[in-house]
């Protein structure tokens, strides 16, 4: 962080200085450039702290000091609050995107657990609700060790058949060992067979205990699904009558909680959605923080179609990914273009 004394107008070199400007230059060089405490500085000036404070405020709102930010961080701060505006976030967390691309997860795992951990600690949390994912695998192992019984870790869509470290019911596990907190599996497939099939499980008394403790979580953590073969869902859990292909073409650019959305950020008219066994759009809506964490240029359009959806209330993402959604949101008329 730089930090620069402003200068006076060649017209006023000749001006003598008064013994007030002397003092304000002193102080600011004293506090800014040297990091003395205003204590220190009051003592050595032989005035007081509240002289010094007055001195330091004026010399930020008057331009005698101005402060740059060196930093690649920078532009990501900058562009959190543009994109949080423009959609409706609680809160954007943007990192810079690395050169090697398959350091995002990881990188986006450390900063989904450190705002989890800030809002753990902010909040008396009961329920943290999570999907699946590399990058929720990767926020799971970033979280700091805490005590919290009293709250309780669920699965919020079912999951894979297969026995993968990325599936809900091992990330769900890990993350409540990791918090010493409770956790509950929602015990199903992610897919059912058929839309009557997956009414008559959820229909089934511990389905709807299940989704009753689902939809009264205060936290839920989701990935991004896109369509492309790097896609968890595309790969393995996509069931074996549907295809890709007949997905996009009913318009669907991407996933969340296995129900497939549109560029609008809309459900799109599939079977697949209504054999979904996962917490319906309708309810997640209700839920008080759902974090979005992905990254990577091949998701741009399926982030921009959460951007576009308002079920998020935050999203944590890479930044080139993250300008490039914003992008596609915008010019399919989503968020607020005067922002």
């Amino acid at each position: 962080m730089d930090r620069q004394m402003g200068q006076k107008s060649p017209a006023a070199v000749d001006t003598p200085p008064t013994t007030e400007e002397q003092l304000n230059v002193r102080v600011v060089w004293l506090y800014f450039m040297e990091g003395r405490t205003q204590a220190e500085i009051a003592e050595t000036l032989s005035t007081n702290r509240l002289r010094i404070n007055r001195i330091i405020n004026e010399a930020r709102r008057s331009g005698l000091v101005s402060i740059t930010l060196n930093s690649r961080l920078t532009s990501c701060v900058e562009f959190e609050q543009e994109l949080a505006s423009r959609f409706g976030l609680k809160r954007a967390i943007i990192i810079p995107t690395p050169q090697d691309v398959e350091q995002i997860p990881v990188l986006l795992g450390q900063a989904t657990a450190d705002y989890v951990t800030q809002l753990l600690n902010a909040d008396k949390m009961k329920g943290i609700g999570v999907g699946w994912g590399a990058t929720l695998r990767e926020t799971v192992r970033h979280m700091p060790a805490m005590r919290r019984p009293e709250l309780c870790v669920n699965s919020v869509m079912g999951g894979l058949t297969r026995g993968i470290e990325i599936n809900t019911f091992d990330i769900a596990s890990d993350l409540a060992r990791q918090l010493n907190a409770e956790c509950a599996y929602l015990a199903a497939p992610i897919y059912s067979g058929s839309p009557e099939s997956r009414d008559a499980i959820m229909h089934q008394d511990v389905f709807e205990e299940a989704f009753a403790r689902v939809a009264a979580n205060d936290l839920i953590l989701l990935s991004i699904g896109d369509l492309t073969d790097r896609s968890l869902l595309m790969r393995y859990g996509l069931p074996k009558d549907i295809s890709i292909e007949e997905i996009a073409e009913a318009g669907a650019c991407g996933d969340i909680l296995g129900q497939f959305i549109d560029r609008s950020g809309h459900a799109v008219d599939h079977p697949i959605n209504r054999r979904a066994i996962a917490l319906p759009f309708e309810a997640l809506r209700q839920i008080p923080n759902v974090v979005f964490a992905s990254g990577g240029l091949h998701k741009a359009e399926a982030i921009a179609a959460v951007l576009a959806s308002g079920l998020g209330s935050a999203i944590i993402c890479d930044e080139q990914t993250a300008r490039k959604a914003m992008m596609i949101a915008l010019q399919h008329g989503a968020g607020s273009a005067s922002a």
